[in-house]
C-alpha cells in the first residue's frame, strides 16, 4: 500500500477514491476503521471513510487515529487526511485537532492544508477560500446548520483550532512549481511552522503541489490535492486496472437530507421534471407524524422510476427546527429515518440509490451495513457511482456531496446505469 488514506466523511471519502484511481492507482474503499483481520488485497491505496466531521472532536480524534495505525501497520507509506473542499469545521474543530493528532502519530515535521478543487470552484487565494467567485464567507456555507463558515482566511481558521503555528505558501510561491514549493516547505519547518495552507486555483498547481508533498509523511487537504500524489509513487494518470463494475438489477430512489444550495436546486430541478417527491420534516418525526415506514411505503407505492424522499430545506426553516428541537436532534431525526427508509426500500426490491448529504449518505450507508465500496463510473466532477460490497449482496449507490453536482445531477446520474 502506497497511500493510506482517511477521510472526515463518506461522500468525501468516495470522492478521493475516484481522484486516485484517475491517477492510475487500484483503490480499496473501507465504510469505518477496518478489523485487524481486513485484507485490503492488492491495493495501492486504501480509504478508511470514518464519519467524524461534526462528532465531538475528541472522537474524531480517537477514529483518525485507529484508522492511521491500522494503515500504517498494512504498509503505507503515506497517510492522507481528507475534509471537505469548503473546509467543514467549527472554531474547535475538527480539522485542526485531527491534524495535530495525526502529524504526532506519523512524526510529520510538518504537513499541508489545501482543500482547493477547482473543477468544483474551490480555489485558494492568499490564504482565502473561494466558493465559484465568492469568498466561502459569502457564500451559501455561511448559513450551513453544522459548521456555518463565516470566515475565509483559513490560516486564520485553522489556527484558532489547533495550538501548533500556522503559515502560508502564496500562489506566486505555488505559480513557479513542485521546486519553489517544497523549497519553501523546507523553510516553514526550518520556522517551526508544523501546517501550511497552500494557495491552488488550478489543475496543474494542484499537480506541483502534489509532487513536492512526495516526501510528507502526512498530507491533508480536500481530494483535488490527490491529483498530484499517485505519480510520486510510479503510477500513471488514466492507467488505473478498474474493477468491474456492474449496478445490481432493482428498483431505484433519491434521498436527500442535505440543505446545501446545491441540493436544493436538484430537488428543484427534478420537481420540475416530473419526480415525485416526499419532503419530511424533523418536526413531524418527532411528533410521530412522520414515519419511516410510512415515507417507504410511499415510495413503494409511486409509480415512478425514481421517487425523492427528502428533508432539505431553506436556512430559515432549518434554524426554527433547530431552535426547536435542539441542532443535534433535528439532525439526528431525520438521518435516522431517512436511513430507516433506505433499509425499508431494499428489503422491498430496492437496490440503486442517489443520496444527497455528507452525513445523510454515512447514515444511510451505515444502515445498509456495506463492508466496503467499489469505484464506478463518474457522474460529476467528485461523484462516483458505487457498489457496496457486503454479506446482504451489492447495492448501487451515488453518494453526494450536498455542496456537489450540477443542477440537473439527479436527473443524469441514472443514465450511467442503463
Amino acid at each position: 500500500m502506497f497511500i493510506g488514506a482517511i477521510a472526515d466523511d463518506l461522500t468525501g471519502a468516495t470522492d478521493l477514491c475516484l481522484m486516485l484511481a484517475r491517477g492510475g492507482m487500484r483503490v480499496v474503499q473501507v465504510i469505518g476503521v477496518p478489523e485487524a483481520a481486513f485484507d485490503f488485497g492488492a491495493a495501492d491505496a486504501v480509504v478508511v471513510a470514518l464519519k467524524s466531521r461534526t462528532v465531538p472532536k475528541e472522537d474524531a480524534v480517537a477514529q483518525s487515529l485507529a484508522a492511521a495505525r491500522r494503515l500504517l501497520d498494512a504498509g503505507a507509506r503515506q497517510i492522507f487526511f481528507k475534509y471537505c473542499s469548503t473546509f467543514d469545521s467549527t472554531d474547535e474543530g475538527n480539522i485542526g485537532p485531527v491534524t495535530e493528532a495525526l502529524l504526532q502519530a506519523t512524526g510529520a515535521a510538518l504537513t499541508i492544508a489545501c482543500p482547493a478543487f477547482p473543477a468544483n470552484g474551490r480555489t485558494v487565494y492568499r490564504g482565502h477560500l473561494f466558493v465559484g467567485d465568492l469568498l466561502l464567507s459569502d457564500s451559501s456555507m455561511k448559513d450551513h446548520p453544522l459548521t456555518p463558515m463565516r470566515e475565509a482566511n483559513l490560516v486564520r481558521v485553522l489556527g484558532r483550532q489547533t495550538a501548533l503555528p500556522v503559515g502560508l505558501v502564496g500562489y506566486e510561491t505555488v505559480e513557479k512549481g513542485a521546486g519553489a514549493i517544497r523549497a519553501a516547505l523546507d523553510r516553514a519547518g526550518g520556522e517551526g511552522l508544523r501546517m501550511l495552507i497552500v494557495d491552488a486555483v488550478t489543475d496543474d498547481q494542484l499537480r506541483a503541489i502534489g509532487k513536492a508533498a512526495a516526501g510528507l509523511k502526512l498530507v491533508t487537504g480536500g481530494s483535488g490535492v490527490a491529483i498530484g500524489l499517485p505519480a510520486n509513487f510510479g503510477f500513471q494518470e488514466g492507467a488505473a486496472s478498474a474493477h468491474p463494475f456492474s449496478a445490481p438489477a432493482g428498483r431505484a430512489a433519491i434521498i436527500a437530507g442535505s440543505c446545501s444550495a446545491a441540493t436544493r436546486r436538484q430537488i428543484a430541478a427534478a420537481r420540475a421534471a416530473g419526480v415525485p417527491a416526499l419532503k419530511v420534516d424533523p418536526q413531524e418525526i418527532a411528533e410521530g407524524r412522520m414515519t419511516a415506514e410510512a415515507a417507504a411505503r410511499w415510495a413503494i407505492g409511486s409509480d415512478h422510476a425514481t421517487p425523492l424522499v427528502f428533508s432539505s430545506d431553506d436556512p430559515a426553516e432549518v434554524a426554527r427546527a433547530q431552535a426547536a428541537l435542539g441542532r443535534e436532534e433535528a439532525g439526528a431525526l431525520v438521518e435516522h429515518l431517512l436511513a430507516e427508509v433506505a433499509v425499508r426500500l431494499r428489503a422491498a426490491g430496492f437496490h440503486r440509490f442517489v443520496v444527497a448529504g455528507g452525513e445523510t449518505s454515512g447514515a444511510v450507508t451505515h444502515a445498509l451495513g456495506p463492508k466496503a465500496l467499489v469505484i464506478g463510473p463518474e457522474i460529476d466532477p467528485g461523484v462516483p457511482w458505487t457498489v457496496s460490497l457486503g454479506d446482504d449482496g451489492p447495492v448501487a449507490l451515488a453518494l453526494k456531496s450536498g455542496n456537489f453536482g450540477t443542477d440537473d445531477f439527479f436527473l443524469k446520474a441514472w443514465d450511467l446505469l442503463r
